[in-house]
């Protein structure tokens, strides 16, 4: 296990590697000039040629990379070109919002999808399972940004039940809900047919006739033998959703006005702000990837059978 942690860790640095290439070359591909939205719209040539001096924009794009690249390793993600502030601090400044979304979509997702999930596999084509089949496609293909606007409308504006939209902190985590419910529809429609696809798998595995011989309570079965090992997608799922969430849900903050990274991300992308883009794509990959590193290692606490080599 420690040789597939230090393997994993490697390619993690590969991995990043190319994703602040590609991601570099896509910033400067987008037409504009970063110049203009540091210095305004009434900004002579003469400025802008020197913001530009100031900013390194006058120096060939490889070169350009290169400094970055060497200020990255030293643990420096560079100042925003609008703020001119440290991209470190401007993340972790709009962290603790994108993880309240994120902890209710985890936890939507999992409270929603899972029972429905069980009841599915256990109840193969009876009404429920039907019903609950087409609500779990209804919430798969319908757009986050609908169902978000829907909820708003329902539970925000005419039942006044939750607040329109932004972020008071955590002192106030009623502004993650609707968010987090948002998040979490879709995703517990993905784990509900999941769920029921792995638990089906296993009702007739031999193990589980032999426990249903033996005399065991049908709940013992279902959680010691089927659920136990059913969660192998499920933790798939979890890692995967778990990291991308962290990483900012773009459509969710810009849609109930929460300040996290990814709302701050998509003001970089219009402002050409190339440092803030960078950090955060950056740090959102970083997270995708250490999440998939803990799946793998949690499959071996799940499984025992599960070697890596």
């Amino acid at each position: 296990m420690g040789k597939y942690i230090v393997r994993r860790l490697l390619w993690m640095v590969v991995v990043l590697f190319f994703v602040s290439l590609i991601t570099f070359l896509l910033a400067y591909a987008v037409p504009g000039d970063p110049a203009k939205s540091v210095g305004g719209l009434h900004a002579t040539p003469d400025v802008l040629d020197r913001i530009r001096v100031e900013l390194g924009l006058d120096k060939p794009l490889w070169e350009q990379y290169g400094i970055y690249l060497k200020s990255l390793l030293q643990g420096d993600m560079g100042y925003s070109y609008i703020t001119q502030r440290p991209v470190a601090v401007s993340i972790l400044e709009k962290f603790p919002a994108t993880v309240m979304v994120a902890l209710f979509g985890i936890f939507f997702e999992l409270a929603i999808g899972i029972p429905v999930g069980m009841v599915s596999a256990l109840k193969q084509y009876s009404l429920r399972d039907r019903v609950f089949t087409v609500l779990s496609l209804l919430g798969i293909a319908a757009p986050a940004f609908w169902v978000g606007m829907l909820f708003l409308y329902l539970f925000a504006f005419r039942l006044q039940i939750f607040p329109l939209g932004g972020y008071e902190g955590w002192a106030a985590p009623i502004y993650g809900v609707l968010p987090g419910l948002t998040l979490g529809v879709g995703g517990a429609a993905w784990y509900s047919r999941m769920l029921r696809s792995s638990m089906l798998d296993i009702l007739n595995a031999d193990y589980v006739k032999a426990a249903r011989a033996k005399g065991l309570p049908e709940r013992v079965v279902v959680w010691r033998h089927i659920m136990r090992n059913s969660w192998s997608p499920i933790i798939t799922l979890l890692g995967l959703d778990f990291g991308w969430f962290l990483g900012g849900v773009l459509v969710i903050e810009v849609v109930f006005g929460v300040p996290g990274i990814g709302w701050q991300a998509w003001n970089a992308i219009q402002t050409q702000d190339t440092p803030l883009i960078m950090g955060t794509v950056l740090f959102a990959a970083v997270l995708v990837t250490v999440s998939n590193l803990v799946v793998d290692i949690a499959y071996t606490w799940l499984d025992p059978r599960v070697k890596y080599n």
